[in-house]
């Protein structure tokens, strides 16, 4: 057994020394790229897209897609970081899914900012303070982020990517036992999302809104009776044990954010198209507008409304449809909308999300 455990070994150091040879190889050929592209942006979301979708088409095991996208999404990362630095802003503070989605998308090679509110992390994309921003746009149980369907509509960014985030939500504390546990603190909408699970396993337990996920686990790693509830990254960042994982009542519950840059993306061969409209104030105005959609056949697969604060009953239409505004279908949808609707945003075209 010894003699097959060294020849495995000698394989590995083998293939180690053949995996570094080859990444520094990649990153030779991306460092060129960017010199040869000058100006012209290290970030594509759609090229990047393209590689991951190829490396879980290529996997055969035994490592999960999950794991080799994972591992892909850094190495990507270090590569456009020797083409261009770049600072992306997100909701903070530091421990929060935001965060996550950050470092799902763009790896760890980037300068994160964290800000107070999503006003300043389109602010800090506008101003220039960063090159992207992250930010939430809904989620599946809880439906639409509002702030940031508002503020879409005034922005002169696009939408260049999104990104689905799993909501794992997970206690912990500093104490290694629940036992001791009198308080549990997070954002009113994670505890509320782990209701159930909070009602059967620490029923006695004072439940307490904190501002957000991060400032919940602030808060319990500097009392010794208390749990917080959040993502596990929030873990490592305050110091706090991981009690119990995934603890939300529905284990399907995801939130989609959206990244938000001053381009647009290219057609990657699976897209996603977001535009906001109005309609004008008359019986089948709407199912006038959305069927262009399906006389050109592009498939529509949101549609939420928001007030117009006009005082007038008045809403806009916020709409997701399959495809890239290059395609001809989407083009064709796209043109007849913008001759029937008063008002037409396309908010930008992009890669639907690798999961």
């Amino acid at each position: 057994m010894a003699d097959d455990i060294a020849k495995h070994r000698a394989e590995i150091d083998a293939l180690d020394a053949k995996i570094v040879e080859l990444l520094n190889a990649r990153a030779a050929h991306a460092a060129a790229i960017g010199t040869l592209k000058a100006s012209g942006g290290a970030y594509r979301p759609e090229r990047e897209a393209e590689v991951l979708r190829r490396v879980a088409g290529a996997n055969r095991g035994p490592l999960s897609n999950a794991v080799l996208l994972r591992l892909y999404t850094e190495i990507i990362s270090a590569c456009r970081a020797l083409e261009q630095p770049l600072t992306v802003a997100y909701l903070g503070p530091q421990g929060t899914f935001s965060e996550m989605a950050l470092g799902k998308q763009f790896g760890a090679s980037v300068e994160a900012l964290p800000c107070a509110s999503i006003d300043e992390v389109f602010r800090a994309a506008e101003t220039g303070a960063a090159g992207y921003a992250v930010v939430p746009v809904e989620n599946s149980t809880d439906g639409a982020i509002g702030r940031t369907l508002d503020l879409l509509l005034s922005t002169p960014l696009r939408i260049c990517a999104e990104v689905v985030l799993r909501v794992q939500q997970n206690l912990m504390a500093k104490r290694p036992s629940m036992k001791s546990i009198r308080k549990v603190y997070s954002h009113p909408q994670s505890l509320a999302q782990c209701q159930g699970w909070l009602a059967q396993h620490l029923p006695r337990a004072e439940r307490v809104p904190a501002a957000s996920n991060a400032e919940g686990a602030r808060i319990a790693a500097k009392e010794g009776n208390a749990a917080a509830i959040g993502p596990e990254i929030a873990a490592g960042r305050y110091g706090l044990k991981i009690l119990a994982r995934s603890i939300e009542d529905d284990a399907k519950n995801r939130t989609r954010f959206l990244v938000l840059g001053t381009h647009d993306a290219g057609p990657s061969g699976k897209d996603r198209t977001s535009l906001v409209m109005t309609t004008h104030n008359r019986p089948g105005s709407l199912h006038e507008l959305i069927a262009s959609f399906s006389t050109c056949g592009v498939n529509m697969t949101r549609l939420e409304s928001r007030p117009a604060r006009t005082g007038q009953w008045e809403y806009y239409f916020y709409v997701d449809i399959d495809g890239h505004q290059q395609d001809a279908r989407v083009a064709k949808a796209l043109g007849e909308l913008k001759d029937k609707a008063p008002f037409l945003k396309i908010f930008g075209s992009y890669p639907v999300a690798v999961v």
